[in-house]
């Protein structure tokens, strides 16, 4: 594959005392073997390292600042600025690719894709704090292109943004603390089209970020809520309210039984429905 026929493709990362994490996660874009990218890292002002990490491998970043900032999504909206590639992904400093060749792969799949469709995702493998793989999640676009419209389905980490995405649509919504990714794709995906790409793991993501957090599982609900209210759904749908049941009463348990019970009551129930355990690997 020929450099100058290959788009550029922009990685942004957010982060905020992350020096614990970044370094893999700059280390995962450096090994990449796809060359025609950029690395843009927005830090929030941090005191724990991470501007000491971002100036140690300033050859391998073509921008970065280190500032306070409102949240993720002012975050993201500062890297766009900065962003001049055909393909924008995000990434938080916990993620990180899942293999070097993973954008040279992506990137063959995006030359095919019609010039209408803004989006394209593989999988993510979801990880616990101690690194350990649990397992993979993304599914194909016709399949869960439906409850997209109720619930949060596609994976956003390593999810490729067309730069007419924002051209047509705008920039992240900074009034959202969790589900500002959620309306941005909610603008483009309510009547438009995504492509799945196959056989793609994209991304290694840590399990404990802001949506994964159980206190905050309640906020990014509602947070889909109010953007499908933006989009004109006015009803919630199926999925979202049998997803908010969950959330409901996952809390309840968690206060009556106690968050090491809670768990092992969960993941139970997991393994009744067949499904791999998550809650007591987290």
């Amino acid at each position: 594959m020929k450099q100058e026929t290959t788009p550029l493709m922009s990685i942004i990362i957010a982060v905020f005392n992350g020096a614990k994490t970044l370094q893999q996660c700059i280390d995962s874009v450096a090994q990449q073997t796809y060359v025609n990218m950029e690395l843009i890292i927005i830090d929030g002002g941090s005191k724990d390292g991470t501007v000491d990490l971002l100036m140690a491998n300033s050859e391998q970043i073509n921008y970065w600042i280190s500032e306070p900032d409102s949240g993720i999504y002012n975050a993201w909206n500062k890297g766009l600025s900065q962003a001049k590639g055909e393909w924008i992904c995000f990434l938080g400093a916990d993620d990180y690719f899942w293999d070097a060749q993973v954008l040279d792969r992506m990137a063959s799949k995006l030359a095919t894709i019609p010039t209408d469709i803004r989006v394209a995702y593989g999988q993510i493998m979801l990880l616990n704090n101690d690194g350990e793989n649990l397992y993979p999640i993304g599914e194909p676009w016709s399949e869960v292109k439906e409850r997209f419209k109720q619930v949060m389905i596609i994976p956003h980490p390593g999810l490729m943004h067309r730069r007419s995405l924002f051209e047509r649509h705008g920039n992240f919504d900074e009034s959202f603390r969790i589900g500002g990714d959620y309306e941005l794709l909610l603008r483009e995906l309510r009547t438009a089209e995504a492509i799945f790409v196959p056989d793609i793991i994209m991304i290694g993501m840590r399990q404990g970020g802001l949506s994964s957090s159980p206190s905050n599982s309640i906020e990014a609900m509602w947070d889909i809520r109010r953007a499908q209210k933006m989009h004109g759904l006015i009803f919630p749908g199926y999925f979202w309210v049998m997803a908010l049941i969950r959330v409901y009463l996952r809390l309840i348990l968690w206060s009556l039984a106690g968050e090491e019970m809670t768990r092992k009551l969960i993941d139970l129930g997991r393994r009744v429905k067949g499904l791999p355990l998550y809650w007591t690997k987290t």
